[in-house]
C-alpha cells in the first residue's frame, strides 16, 4: 500500500472553525497569507489551493453583491487580478490561467458573504491521475514556501 505524508494538513484538522471573515482579519501579514495591500483591498494566498499560488482578490468593504461595487472599488479590484496576474508569471511561469467569481454558495463559494476572486495559475499537465482516482490534489510547494517565493514580486506593487 502507497501512503501519501502530508503532515501539514494535522493543522486544518485540529483547529477551532473559523468565526470571523478572511477577507475581513487583521493581524500578522504572513499569518494571514496577505502577499500583498493595495488602498482599497488586499492579496492573499488560498489556504486550501488548487495550484500552488492560487491567490485571492478581495476588497476590504465586505459586500456579497457585485452590484454593490463603486467604479473605484471595481478598477481596483481588476487591477489588483492584472497585478496578480503579472506576479504569478514573473515568479512561476504558469501556462495559463483560471480568473473568476465564484457568487453564491451553489456556484462554490466558499466565502459567501465577501466577494472575492480567484486568480489560479495552470501548468500543462497539473492535473494528473490523483486527482481523477483519489479526489486529490498535487502540490509540489508548501503554503510557507509559495508565500516567501511570491512575497518579493509584490514589492513596491501599488
Amino acid at each position: 500500500m502507497d501512503r501519501l505524508f502530508a503532515p501539514w494538513r494535522v493543522e486544518y484538522l485540529t483547529q477551532p472553525p473559523s468565526t470571523g471573515c478572511i477577507f475581513c482579519a487583521q493581524g500578522d501579514d504572513r499569518e494571514l497569507l496577505v502577499v500583498h495591500r493595495t488602498p482599497l483591498g488586499r492579496v492573499m494566498l488560498n489556504r486550501y489551493p488548487y495550484s500552488n499560488g492560487h491567490l485571492l482578490v478581495s476588497l476590504n468593504r465586505h459586500t456579497a453583491e457585485l452590484n454593490d461595487l463603486t467604479g473605484e472599488e471595481m478598477q481596483e479590484l481588476l487591477t489588483t487580478v492584472a497585478l496578480c496576474k503579472d506576479v504569478l508569471i514573473k515568479a512561476s511561469k504558469p501556462d495559463g490561467f483560471n480568473i473568476g467569481l465564484n457568487l453564491g454558495k451553489a456556484a462554490g463559494a466558499g466565502v459567501e458573504d465577501h466577494l472575492h476572486m480567484h486568480v489560479v495559475p495552470r501548468w500543462n499537465g497539473d492535473s494528473n491521475f490523483m486527482s481523477v482516482l483519489a479526489d486529490v490534489r498535487v502540490l509540489p510547494e508548501s503554503l510557507w514556501a509559495t508565500y516567501d517565493r511570491l512575497k518579493p514580486f509584490f514589492e513596491g506593487a501599488r
